[in-house]
Parts: structure tokens; sequence; C-alpha cells
């Protein structure tokens, strides 16, 4: 079986390393009010944007997992 540093380690350097890249980018998109909230069609990317990040990071696990135990 490999070990944490071969198979978890790069997927929290991915999610956790790569998550403050994208929420300092979210942040960003905020603050110069590039996104307007009133806007349905802006509120839906943004959701969407998130749901995307945490889908995939979900995905990633499962794939992580299935392939270490089944």
């Amino acid at each position: 079986m490999p070990s944490f540093f071969n198979t978890w380690l790069p997927f929290i350097y991915l999610y956790i390393g790569g998550g403050i890249f994208f929420l300092g980018g979210m942040i960003l998109i905020r603050r110069t009010k590039a996104i307007d909230m009133r806007l349905k069609r802006d509120r839906f990317w943004w959701k969407a944007m998130i749901f995307g990040y945490f889908y995939f990071m979900a995905i990633h696990a499962f794939l992580i997992i299935a392939a270490l135990y089944l």
C-alpha cells in the first residue's frame, strides 16, 4: 500500500495550497467589484466556481480512496 506521502500529501498540497490562490482570486473579484451580486447571472457563476472547486476535490478524493482500497 502506498504511503501517506505518495497519496494524500499531493492531494493536500493541491487543494490547500491551490485553495489559497483560489480564495485569493475570489476575494480579489469581490473587492474590485468585478462581480455584481445583485445580478442573477453573476450569482450563478459565483456559486458555480465554488461548487466546482469542492466537486473536483470530492471526485479526486473518491478516486484516491478507490485506488487504495478497491
